[in-house]
């Protein structure tokens, strides 16, 4: 039997040459599913996603997913894409994962989430959080930015392209600085010493938690996400989530031993 991709809807083009398209996945002319394909709408026409992938139940399990995604793959190598994404989500990791790893994909980083607690957890004995000030805001914000766009570029995203990402990210989410509605930026002390960062959406995401170099290994960390937990449980969230990198074990054991659960991987390839 013959596994083959056969358009099912134009072909979506932006002025900024973004390109997407869903196709049948059929065998020996019978659909058996489909695939949305697209350009990433970040990075640019250089890195495709396969946005779903989907097999009807009858034809699952005999190999319809694997020669799909790698037709895909044939099909994003021919809008010049060098990079494939793909997001798994939890609920799908059990058949997702061991095919994308099968297929050479490697994880890039996981979304976790975490159902908060009604009371709010307690810091450590002298450690607490302030509201970050405009000077010191003006300091950590380019630092901040700087290490999101090298994440990036470790992952084969063109630097000037991570770095005008960053740029325009950190502009739309942070316009008033550390007055931005909606967003805690808080400075963790612990016994009057400054010890670390956190940045965080009051409706429940987590986008950035730094100790201190000097103060690392004593357990800050933890205080800035039992301070996280709390602040934006008073604002009302009910759930907190956060992405945390592959290449950053230590920080996900930590998010683990909180309560963390992954909601969703993501995973990506070089095409060659």
């Amino acid at each position: 039997m013959t596994t083959t991709l056969r358009p099912a809807a134009p072909e979506q083009r932006t002025d900024d040459g973004g390109r997407s398209r869903r196709y049948e996945i059929r065998v020996n002319s019978r659909p058996v599913g489909s695939i949305d394909l697209a350009t990433d709408r970040r990075f640019g026409p250089g890195v495709g996603r396969i946005v779903r992938l989907g097999v009807q139940a009858p034809d699952r399990r005999r190999g319809r997913g694997t020669v799909a995604a790698l037709a895909a793959e044939e099909v994003l190598r021919g809008w010049g894409c060098r990079r494939v994404e793909v997001c798994v989500a939890a609920e799908q990791a059990a058949a997702g994962l061991p095919l994308a790893t099968a297929l050479g994909y490697t994880e890039r980083h996981r979304t976790m989430g975490k159902l908060l607690s009604a009371e709010p957890p307690s810091l450590p004995d002298g450690t607490g959080g302030r509201p970050m000030t405009e000077a010191e805001f003006a300091a950590w914000e380019p630092a901040a930015q700087a290490e999101y766009a090298e994440r990036w570029t470790a992952y084969g995203v063109p630097a000037d392209r991570a770095h005008a990402q960053a740029e325009a990210d950190h502009r739309a989410l942070l316009p008033d600085g550390p007055c931005t509605d909606g967003m805690l930026l808080r400075v963790l002390t612990h016994r009057g010493t400054q010890v670390g960062t956190l940045w965080a959406a009051l409706r429940g995401f987590v986008y950035r938690v730094e100790v201190d170099p000097a103060h690392r290994g004593r357990g800050h960390g933890r205080s800035l996400m039992l301070l996280a937990e709390t602040e934006t449980r008073a604002a009302g969230a009910e759930r907190l989530r956060l992405n945390v990198f592959a290449d950053n074990p230590p920080a996900r054991r930590l998010y683990e031993s909180l309560g963390y659960e992954p909601e969703e991987y993501h995973l990506s390839k070089e095409l060659l």
